[in-house]
């Protein structure tokens, strides 16, 4: 029987919501066995808050990916040109006069080693970003023919697949959404619907498709409250989905317990690149993230791995197989203050049953 002190609990969330920035949280914390299982809310948020898991959505994409191969219907070693006409791929990724726009896989926008820059955070000519201007207020929509414009235009980090390369990039993910679309023959909306929210029973998650829709819980940039909906439309399978803690927390469970694909296949998945120098220590698999931490932690009492996603706005959904817990919620904060809390908050919860 998992025995965490609720006492703990509460000061893990005080402490996350009294970070610099933090205007609400919500984390929800489980053990495999369903012995137990909190959850914790402050400041903007209830505990049954809608909120967007932005780039948790990508784990979502992860199952339907693996299920699609399951079904005979892709192969990571496809290469996406497979999919794409010809000038939709011609230009695509041009590293010192060499084109290898045709070299790219499906594995390799998976797992972010295709060297195609972020549209999101890649400076362009003028010296901006798509996330400086999104960051101002100014919202627009990013779809992938916007995205494909502008990427053709910007240096690839590298060529796709270098060994021990990988840099974050969503327009990995743009990409991988359409390629859904045309194996299904579906929108990326009805297939998250289908393969994920119906077979769930998930009836407060959603792909996030109505500028109108007010119910999500709103992020910050710093002090900044942020509403884009018109962004938040555009990119369903980068970051698209609306959910909550505990449909969240039902989602992760059934991912690491097999629900979507054999629970062996897991461990091909753990395929790990470092993607951020220090501060944002993380580890990219195939569609799996690994939090770096440092045997100082916990010197006498290894934390190892735990596995998972972050989201820009501060969402996590995170799975540490020592203890068999299972952790997910949101900060609602994009600078980074929220992430390095809720990780934090992660840490000490773990170490108190280690």
């Amino acid at each position: 029987m998992m025995k965490i002190k609720e006492d703990l609990l509460n000061e893990c969330l005080k402490e996350i919501i009294n970070k610099k920035n933090v205007f609400s949280a919500v984390l929800r914390v489980e053990s495999g066995d369903h012995s137990f299982s909190w959850t914790g809310a402050a400041g903007e948020m209830q505990k049954d808050s809608q909120y967007f898991i932005a780039s948790v959505t990508k784990l979502y994409v992860t199952a339907i990916v693996m299920r699609l191969i399951e079904e005979g219907k892709l192969k990571l070693d496809d290469h996406i040109a497979k999919y794409f006409p010809s000038e939709f791929m011609q230009g695509l990724h041009v590293l010192k006069g060499v084109e290898y726009s045709n070299e790219i896989t499906i594995k390799h926008l998976i797992s972010n080693t295709s060297g195609l820059p972020d549209y999101f955070f890649h400076k362009q000519a003028n010296g901006k970003t798509a996330a400086s201007l999104l960051l101002e207020g100014n919202d627009q929509s990013w779809d992938l023919e916007t995205t494909i414009q502008t990427v053709k235009k910007l240096t690839p980090n590298f060529f796709p697949g270098k060994k021990g390369k990988a840099a974050y990039s969503d327009t990995n993910y743009q990409l991988l959404g359409r390629i859904i679309e045309i194996i299904t023959e579906k929108n990326i909306d009805d297939v998250f619907k289908e393969f994920l929210f119906d077979e769930l029973s998930l009836r407060h998650t959603y792909v996030y498709n109505d500028t109108t829709d007010k119910k999500p819980v709103s992020f910050y940039y710093k002090s900044k409250k942020l509403w884009l909906p018109d962004y938040m439309v555009s990119v369903p399978a980068e970051g698209g989905i609306v959910s909550t803690a505990e449909e969240s927390m039902l989602f992760l469970k059934e991912f690491f317990s097999g629900r979507f694909f054999p629970k062996e296949n897991i461990e091909k998945l753990k395929k790990w690149n470092l993607i951020l120098p220090p501060p944002s220590l993380f580890y990219y698999g195939i569609g799996l993230e690994k939090l770096f931490t440092p045997r100082i932690i916990s010197p006498f009492k290894p934390i190892k791995e735990i596995v998972g996603f972050w989201g820009q706005t501060g969402s996590f959904a995170w799975y540490h197989p020592d203890t068999d817990l299972y952790f997910c919620g949101t900060t609602n904060q994009i600078n980074g203050a929220g992430h390095a809390a809720a990780g934090k908050a992660m840490l000490k919860i773990i170490k108190s049953v280690l």
